[in-house]
């Protein structure tokens, strides 16, 4: 029988949440259930859905509720556990939908869930993906609630071993870990027609991924050329960035598309050339884990210039697939950048695409899970 698992999310239905979603969708061939914190709404997987923020509690759980924060703060070091009606709710819903398992999307809400999961009587994993095994851990009360968790969690996965390497640095193990990347979907981002000199950034637009530095080692990099950098994304630097190019004089060369579809995003890697992302550690410890779309990028057959950061150099080979630098090296960037105006690209476009199809395909990836969380069934 095809097991029955509840993926749990801070808020559902987040677009920009692409391996989430695909969980959603596809796990054990679609058969899932949600629990979320929020509904931001549309329901686009036409699933069933149990919303924490949704009516439920009364007055008596009102009055309750300062104790019950203060027990599990004390007990689990979080006072995020669901109780009263809403914990109540929630077991009926997990009853109802026949749940056979819980799968909770980072480790901070596998906080919330690990304690439901063990009064049904059913399994809990989680996915660490980013800032949960990194920023979050710079919270005291944080690490040591996740370090309570794991006796309760049947296993966990991360998208890259820095991630896990990092969680065991502050006495977070579980004997029952996997490294096990997002993954792309390599069927339908493939190469296409590569436009010469063309160079893509696709991200938020936020401190970790520094977007004005990669954009400073462009305009140095290809100045007297025609090359082209395009950026695709949203944030609080898209506008200081947007100004630095015109600052450079390259704001001719440099188009700035804001949020976009996930279609428009593969077509623009298809036709890219170099995908560029200087990412870093960001306010507070906030890391990458490993970015989906530099796996969509190699994936889309192109060369990829990044940092030593987190998980990427676990994706990224210096000189086969793409290159490296360290983190806020300009000058180092630079050089990647002009180098690779007159490399022969080919050869490492081949590699980047190789790369993808052998360690990245989303399919085999999502098996990999499927098959780890049915040996705890």
């Amino acid at each position: 029988m095809t097991p029955r698992i509840c993926i749990a999310v801070e808020t559902y239905h987040k677009p920009g949440q692409t391996f989430v979603n695909r969980h959603i969708r596809h796990m054990f061939g679609g058969n899932t259930c949600v629990y979320a914190n929020r509904f931001a709404g549309p329901d686009p997987y036409d699933k069933a859905v149990f919303v924490r923020s949704q009516g439920h509690g009364g007055p008596l759980d009102a009055l309750a509720r300062p104790f019950v924060k203060a027990w599990s703060r004390s007990v689990h070091r979080t006072s995020r556990m669901p109780h009263g009606a809403a914990r109540r709710g929630f077991l009926t819903f997990l009853r109802e939908q026949q749940v056979d398992a819980i799968l909770a999307e980072f480790g901070t809400e596998a906080q919330v869930m690990v304690g439901v999961a063990a009064e049904a009587g059913i399994p809990c994993f989680t996915y660490w993906r980013g800032s949960d095994a990194s920023h979050s851990l710079n919270q005291p009360t944080r690490a040591e609630s996740y370090r309570r968790m794991m006796p309760r969690l049947a296993g966990m996965f991360a998208v890259s071993r820095f991630l896990l390497d990092n969680l065991a640095a502050h006495g977070i193990a579980h004997p029952n870990a996997h490294v096990v990347p997002s993954g792309v979907d390599v069927r339908r981002f493939v190469p296409g027609d590569k436009t010469p000199g063309s160079y893509l950034a696709v991200g938020r637009m936020v401190q970790k991924k520094a977007p004005k530095t990669s954009l400073r080692a462009f305009a140095d990099a290809t100045r007297g050329t025609m090359a082209t950098l395009r950026f695709i994304g949203d944030g609080p630097e898209l506008e200081p960035t947007r100004a630095l190019a015109a600052e450079l004089g390259i704001a001719d060369r440099v188009r700035f598309d804001g949020a976009q579809p996930h279609d428009v995003v593969r077509d623009a890697l298809a036709e890219t050339q170099v995908f560029v992302q200087h990412s870093v550690v960001g306010k507070g410890g906030n890391t990458e884990g490993l970015p989906t779309s530099i796996q969509e990028a190699l994936a889309s057959g192109c060369v990829v210039i990044s940092t030593r950061h987190a998980g990427i150099p676990e994706a990224v080979e210096h000189g086969v697939n793409g290159w490296l630098c360290d983190e806020h090296d300009l000058p180092a960037m630079t050089d990647l950048i002009r180098r690779s105006l007159t490399a022969d690209t080919a050869a490492m476009a081949r590699a980047a695409r190789d790369t993808a199809v052998s360690r990245f395909d989303n399919d085999v990836l999502l098996a990999r899970v499927e098959d780890m969380i049915r040996a705890a069934l």
